[in-house]
């Protein structure tokens, strides 16, 4: 499993709202949601290119 890291995060109320809301739609907690979020907009760019990284409760993949 990859080590995971804590950091604190600044974000306004309605990006909040809207992530909690969607992760609730998909079944996921918060911070998992924002992982899969972050994780497939690296993914998408070029930006991560191993597969090192384990998913995070994601149930498409």
């Amino acid at each position: 499993m990859a080590e995971k890291k804590a950091y604190p995060l600044r974000i306004s109320a309605a990006v909040l709202d809207a992530m909690q809301a969607w992760s609730e739609d998909e079944l996921r907690s918060l911070n998992a949601q924002i992982e899969y979020v972050l994780r497939d907009a690296l993914r998408r760019s070029g930006r991560l290119k191993s597969k090192k990284v384990d998913p995070v409760d994601d149930p498409d993949e």
